[in-house]
């Protein structure tokens, strides 16, 4: 066997420019899958993590709001959106609903109102809410008194919090950030939480635009036990013409839905690749066959069994594939890392891959590759091996 393996070795050395070829091949395969693997995972956990971490079964907002509440939750878009807090009463009254809270959405504007970066300040209602406040009491261990807030966990990064015990201006108004947020993986990583009682001093200071005292921007609904959120939604939107509804296995289907046409972009990606790489493997080792058919008859009239052709040509192709493999994860862990910034849905998004993710689109990828090297090979290989030796050496 170790002589197997050192001619297999020189066989791979003595062509450096086709085995260069073939590796390429593979690698760029193999770079192919991982970039596409990666940017799916990284979208569709990215949207699974937000609905499991929103805290809640159902979102009502305005009419035609439905877009801009799924980019705050999941691509960290600064957006506002208001409708009358009326219309709590009226969801309160449907049948299957539980209990409900408000959100209101600002935006600050550096230099304008405020003295920190651009970003979300959402004011929460500390008598009701059920979203922010576990988080809330795990980390101040209190409710927020006016003038103070706690800052998500990007937020608290971006606007260097330190050690918190910090002044800051918002709408006129001083602050004190009392605290951040563990990451959640949603839009409220990006956000500034003050609670509802501030709001009158804020609309007082006359710097948010077309916000009233009876206006908020969300509702948070939690359904009764055994009661489908999707006919909750649904009553919503039939009887609140104001409103739309999402229940929080919708929320993102917009972005599930062009995420499938560009999955389909990646697969035909894959699928192109793989089928150029697999002729490419074929054509190579049929010539690698034709080349060295009088040297595989001599091994056979000495003695070489099917099996040793077999296992020689095999070692050649495994190692090809599994170097153009290695390097393809490489490249691909690399162009995800890179490339991705340029598609806006993953730079908005907060999610990132695991170590386990990546481990499992790594191996995946490479089984890929090898399997696409070892099948292009099997034909020619199965070929040489059945040669007659006497009859390729008269050949010859």
């Amino acid at each position: 066997m170790p002589t197997l393996f050192t001619f297999a070795f020189k066989n791979i050395k003595r062509k450096p420019l086709r085995t260069g070829i073939l590796m390429f091949a593979i690698a760029l395969l193999v770079s192919a899958l991982v970039f596409s693997l990666s940017f799916v995972q990284r979208v569709n956990g990215s949207i699974k993590k937000s609905s499991e971490r929103l805290g809640a079964d159902l979102l009502v907002v305005p009419t035609n709001a439905r877009g801009a509440a799924e980019e705050i939750l999941l691509e960290n878009r600064i957006k506002t959106f208001y409708m009358k807090r009326s219309i709590m009463d009226r969801v309160r009254a449907l049948p299957g609903v539980d209990r409900l809270t408000e959100q209101v959405y600002l935006v600050t504007v550096t230099g304008i109102c405020c003295s920190v970066p651009e970003s979300m300040v959402i004011a929460f209602n500390q008598d009701t809410d059920f979203i922010i406040q576990p988080w809330l009491k795990e980390k101040v261990q209190r409710r927020l008194g006016k003038g103070e807030a706690v800052a998500g966990f990007d937020s608290a990064f971006n606007i260097r919090l330190g050690l918190i015990e910090m002044d800051s201006m918002l709408f006129g108004n001083v602050f004190r950030l009392v605290g951040s947020l563990e990451k959640t993986g949603t839009g409220f990583d990006t956000a500034v939480f003050i609670g509802m009682e501030n709001l009158p001093a804020i609309i007082a200071s006359g710097k948010v635009k077309n916000l009233q005292s009876d206006d908020i921007s969300v509702v948070l609904v939690k359904v009764k036990p055994g009661v489908d959120p999707a006919s909750v939604a649904a009553s919503v939107e039939d009887n609140i013409i104001e409103a739309d509804a999402m229940a929080r296995k919708d929320i993102g289907k917009n972005i599930i839905s062009t995420l499938k046409d560009m999955s389909r972009i990646f697969t035909l990606m894959v699928v192109l690749a793989s089928v150029f790489s697999f002729f490419l493997v074929w054509a190579i080792f049929t010539a690698i066959a034709n080349e060295r058919s009088k040297e595989v008859g001599i091994m056979r009239a000495i003695g070489a069994k099917e099996s040793h052709i077999l296992t020689l040509f095999f070692i050649e192709v495994l190692v090809i594939g599994i170097a153009g493999s290695l390097i393809g994860i490489v490249a691909g862990m690399g162009m995800s890392a890179v490339f991705s910034k340029g598609f806006t849905i993953v730079r908005q998004l907060s999610t990132q891959l695991s170590l386990s993710e990546q481990a499992v689109i790594a191996a995946v990828s490479f089984l890929g590759g090898a399997i696409i090297c070892v099948l292009g090979a099997l034909a020619p290989i199965q070929r040489l091996k059945k040669m007659e030796p006497l009859m390729v050496i008269k050949a010859e």
